[in-house]
């Protein structure tokens, strides 16, 4: 079973993008602390979350920098062929849902 649940904090405020079928597809990355037993610190790791349609605009209008989200989803690797002719790919998250977490005041302040 593919299924990921990962709580951070957004890197940057959430792209939108809109298709000319009607699809609408957000972006965004997210900062997870973890324990670093070596230097007994938190460690970010980032991880490239993208949500489509309603989810998709949820994000896209209160998801900003700073802010603390709760992605459910699954993992995905995206593959594509650069400028250079070689193959690439990535991980990312597919979001199928968004939750924002803290306070009201914690997300005016990131305003």
């Amino acid at each position: 079973m593919n299924t990921a649940t990962i709580i951070g904090r957004a890197g940057q405020d959430a792209e939108i993008k809109y298709f000319e079928s009607g699809k609408v597809k957000t972006t965004f990355s997210l900062a997870v602390n973890r324990y670093d037993a070596k230097t007994k610190t938190e460690v970010p790791d980032w991880f490239n979350v993208e949500v489509w349609d309603k989810q998709a605009e949820f994000a896209g209008e209160y998801l900003k920098k700073g802010r603390e989200v709760a992605v459910d989803g699954r993992i995905s690797i995206s593959k594509w062929t650069d400028q250079t002719g070689e193959e690439r790919e990535r991980f990312l998250i597919v979001a199928n849902q968004i939750r924002l977490l803290g306070s009201k005041r914690d997300a005016q302040e990131q305003i």
